[in-house]
């Protein structure tokens, strides 16, 4: 697909700096950028490359002011991150339309004769769909997927290979599953009994992902122990992750790497968590809060508020207790310092 500047410019409702006939037919990073590579600057501390990128359109911010003359042609628009991420749908969609599409029922999957396929279906190899499973229209399941029993699967999903869903779960329309993903695997219950040993609790819930879902690599999302494990409508959820029975998250989250969120958490909707942040379980977090990366977070969360650290609070007296964390061996010393010298003082009484 080869654009013009000015084609792209005019889509974005951008502003176009340099010459706007130059043609594109490739996306590339700043750093990396080729002739007739599009590319966009989002990040401050990827400024300096702009001045020496070989990429012919740059996508930059109505307000990023530059220090020097570029040879790339820029078009300046409000957002340049959501701008450069609508282009790529665009190119991905057609890239996609311009591939076979993967189409049809293989002859090597296993399919059990009271499951109910929808029309215009993909299904790959050694994919084993179970009793009474039902699978929505356009759906496409890469090779080697497992879908238990009852499990209900709406529309335009897609459905990476390796994925294993157990039995009874409800997956809404338009979510996107990657490999390796586990749903409805039992909640880490057990109780402790006078002899040290451990009692298995049986799982009896299910999990419930509405619409417009996605789920990374390797996660692993458990049945509830009673009622539902809930993933509302519209979040995402990165790679790694963990979500434990009865958790319940929001719509709208994005939820980055190796998170962990422990049983019964109540995640709010609109939230933002960093990359390897850790939930005690029976938690409240409201709507747009902001968990820092690496965050412990053993107590509720308000609606608005920014948390980091560990344990996690304000993010702002967070960050100040990390400047004088940095200070504590000076600190230290001038204390040592100031010790010595009342003993001398009160020894020269």
């Amino acid at each position: 697909m080869e654009l013009t500047a000015k084609q792209i410019a005019e889509f974005l409702n951008g502003k176009i700096e340099g010459n706007d006939a130059v043609t594109v037919n490739k996306v590339c990073k700043i750093e990396e950028g080729e002739v007739h590579g599009l590319s966009f600057l989002a990040n401050p501390k990827y400024t300096h490359y702009i001045y020496d990128t070989k990429a012919s359109v740059v996508i930059l911010g109505e307000d990023v002011v530059l220090e020097k003359p570029t040879s790339a042609t820029l078009i300046r628009v409000k957002d340049a991150y959501s701008s450069f991420a609508t282009l790529l749908d665009i190119y991905e969609q057609y890239t996609n339309a311009n591939m076979q599409e993967r189409k049809g029922i293989s002859s090597l999957a296993a399919i059990n004769k009271e499951a109910k396929i929808e029309e215009n279906c993909y299904i790959g190899e050694f994919t084993v769909i179970d009793r009474n499973a039902k699978i929505g229209k356009n759906a496409k399941i890469y090779p080697q997927v497992y879908i238990g029993e009852n499990v209900t699967i709406g529309d335009n999903v897609t459905i990476f290979a390796g994925v294993k869903i157990y039995h009874d779960i409800n997956i809404g329309n338009n979510c996107i599953i990657h490999s390796g993903v586990v749903i409805g695997a039992d909640g880490f219950g057990f109780a402790p009994l006078p002899d040290g040993t451990f009692k298995k609790i049986p799982q009896t819930g299910n999990v419930v992902i509405e619409d417009d879902v996605e789920i990374g690599a390797n996660t692993c999302v458990d049945r509830s122990t009673m009622g539902a494990t809930i993933i509302r409508k519209g979040t995402k959820v990165d790679n790694l992750c963990q979500i434990a029975h009865n958790v319940t998250i929001g719509s709208n989250t994005v939820m980055s790497a190796q998170t962990g969120l422990a049983g019964s958490t109540h995640l709010g909707s609109y939230c933002f968590v960093g990359g390897q942040v850790g939930f005690a379980g029976h938690l409240t977090v409201g709507d747009r809060a902001k968990i820092g990366a690496q965050s412990g977070v053993f107590g509720d969360v308000k609606e608005d508020e920014q948390v980091f650290g560990y344990p996690a609070f304000s993010a702002k007296s967070s960050f100040r207790s990390s400047v004088l964390y940095k200070k504590l061996p000076e600190i230290e010393k001038r204390l040592r310092e100031l010790e010595q010298k009342i003993k001398q003082y009160e020894d020269n009484k």
